[in-house]
């Protein structure tokens, strides 16, 4: 299974407003998402978060800033290349602007206003519980249509330093 990122930035403490951006290209394209992609070899998560921060949004984020959130299993029994395994953090502190690339177009979304209509369907179980301050730990099987959430299972996750995430 591949393991990827996915680096959620938010201005305002509770977050009043969340950089997500529009997948223009690959896996995902069309939808809303958050900033992310897959761990290289040998590179540890957080540093691929902030590698894939800033090539999808020109942002730099630094390793003191990144705070780990959670941890999201997407299974697709259907297309198993698809699954993957994805590290979740969250930062309140970046410089630079977020600038549009070939792969996405990032835009700031006001936390009552995410368009969850245009995200994966498994989006309103786990993105409103980070934007309320939550860790979560997810696992989400999808359907034979690769669209529809087949189960989900969400619980909060104590993260107590090197301690492993699982349901």
């Amino acid at each position: 299974m591949k393991e990827t990122t996915l680096c959620l930035l938010v201005k305002g403490n509770p977050p009043e407003h969340v950089l997500l951006g529009l997948k223009k290209t690959g896996f995902g394209a069309g939808k809303i998402t958050g900033f992310g992609g897959k761990v290289e070899p040998g590179e540890m998560p957080a540093a691929a978060a902030i590698r894939e921060m800033e090539e999808e949004t020109g942002i730099a984020v630094s390793l003191e800033d990144l705070v780990a959130i959670g941890q999201l299993t997407f299974l697709f029994p259907s297309e198993p290349s698809w699954s993957q395994s994805v590290h979740v953090f969250l930062s309140r502190r970046w410089v630079g602007v977020p600038q549009e690339g070939s792969e996405m177009r990032p835009a700031w979304y006001a936390v009552d206003e995410v368009p969850y209509h245009q995200m994966w369907r498994d989006g309103p179980y786990w993105l409103p519980r980070f934007l309320a301050g939550e860790r979560v730990v997810g696992r989400f099987v999808f359907d034979t249509d690769n669209q529809t959430v087949a189960e989900a299972d969400i619980a909060t996750w104590e993260h107590r330093g090197g301690e492993e995430l699982a349901l």
